[in-house]
C-alpha cells in the first residue's frame, strides 16, 4: 500500500514538472498543448501512462519548434484534431479496448 502512495506522489510530482515545461512555452504553444492534452485524455485507458509518454514527446516537439521560431500551427498543421489523432494512434486507448471486447464477445459466442 505504501508503495502505491509513493508512486502516486512521484507521478504527481513528475506531472507538475511536465506542466511547468508547458507553461514555459510561448503562449500559443501552451494553449494548443493544453487543448490537445484535454482531447487526448478522452481516449486514455488504464492508468493513462501511454498518454503521458505521448505528451512528453509533444512537449519536446513544441520546445524544438519554439526554439526554431516556428509558429505552433506550422508544427501541427491547421487540422489539430487530425494531428492529435495521429499522436494517439499508437497509444492504448479505450477505443482499442472496446473493439477487442466486442470481437472477443462475438468470438466466444461462436467459439472461434
Amino acid at each position: 500500500m505504501m508503495e502505491m502512495f509513493k508512486k502516486m506522489i512521484g507521478d504527481k510530482k513528475e506531472y507538475k514538472m511536465m506542466m511547468a515545461r508547458v507553461e514555459a512555452l510561448p503562449e500559443d504553444y501552451e494553449f494548443v498543448f493544453k487543448k490537445i492534452q484535454n482531447y487526448m485524455w478522452n481516449f486514455a485507458s488504464g492508468n493513462g501512462m501511454d498518454m503521458l509518454h505521448l505528451q512528453y514527446e509533444l512537449i519536446e516537439l513544441f520546445e524544438a519548434g519554439a526554439a526554431e521560431g516556428r509558429q505552433v500551427l506550422e508544427i501541427t498543421g491547421d487540422d489539430v484534431a487530425y494531428f492529435a489523432d495521429e499522436l494517439v494512434a499508437n497509444a492504448k486507448t479505450y477505443v482499442v479496448k472496446y473493439r477487442e471486447d466486442l470481437n472477443q464477445s462475438i468470438l466466444n459466442r461462436f467459439k472461434k
